[in-house]
């Protein structure tokens, strides 16, 4: 019996450094050109995956609505940054594990909704084997949910079928600073963190922060590896500078 041979993926471990919104931005949309401009060579380069923290930041998609923000943009208490993802605003910070995959769909599946799905499924998976959370999705809406808290979001933008931007799961996240918006402009659900949950269902124990942060980590990469079936090339200590 023949193995499936693994495509690789070059994977930049960074969660645990807060990495400025520009900074990143600009490093994915670096990546998107360099294999966009490979596409007519018939060249396959390795799909890229980016895990990394960032400071407090609102981001907005290409169409985001004014009302979901409920402080003045010219007075903002964050960094404002409107971007070419779709959707709604959301809130990044420390404590929140985002994953950014740069992704050639023509070596996967081309279809956008499978893609949403297969993410949504990474974190479900993940939350399950190594927290014992029963996550799910929620129709008609994108993320992830347990009970009606959203705990990750997903945001993402499509390029002749290089897709980039990606999910945002909380963790450790301090979740004040999404009562100034209407995350994803949903008003009638809450946002959660891992860390809020298991401190509900243990009485409030302490949990260490850091550990935490790995564990989701680990689980994440693993369940990502499972589903878009990838090999992936980990770099420990890079920088992308």
């Amino acid at each position: 019996m023949m193995l499936a041979v693994l495509s690789r993926c070059e994977c930049f471990d960074l969660h645990h450094q807060i990495v400025p919104y520009a900074e990143a931005f600009a490093w994915q949309k670096s990546i998107v050109k360099r294999r966009i401009g490979l596409l007519a060579s018939g060249e396959d380069p390795s799909d890229t995956l980016i895990a990394l923290q960032h400071p407090p930041v609102y981001t907005l998609g290409s169409d985001s609505n004014r009302e979901y923000l409920h402080f003045n943009r010219e007075d903002a208490p964050f960094e404002v940054h409107q971007i070419d993802r779709g959707g709604e605003v959301t809130y990044h910070g420390p404590g929140q594990l985002v994953m950014y995959p740069i992704l050639n769909l023509r070596y996967h599946k081309e279809d956008l909704h499978w893609y949403f799905r297969s993410l949504e499924e990474v974190i479900i998976r993940a939350l399950k084997s190594a927290f014992f959370i029963k996550a799910s999705r929620v129709e008609g809406l994108t993320g992830v949910w347990v009970g009606d808290q959203k705990v990750a979001a997903i945001g993402i933008r499509g390029t002749r079928m290089i897709v980039y931007h990606g999910l945002a799961l909380n963790v450790t996240t301090d979740l004040a600073p999404f009562k100034l918006i209407d995350p994803c402009g949903i008003k009638d659900r809450g946002v959660g963190s891992i860390k809020a949950i298991l401190q509900k269902e243990s009485g409030g124990r302490e949990i260490d922060d850091r550990l935490l942060m790995d564990i989701a980590y680990s689980s994440l990469m693993e369940e990502f590896a499972e589903i878009f079936q990838l090999s992936l090339d980990i770099s420990p200590h890079c920088s992308f500078q």
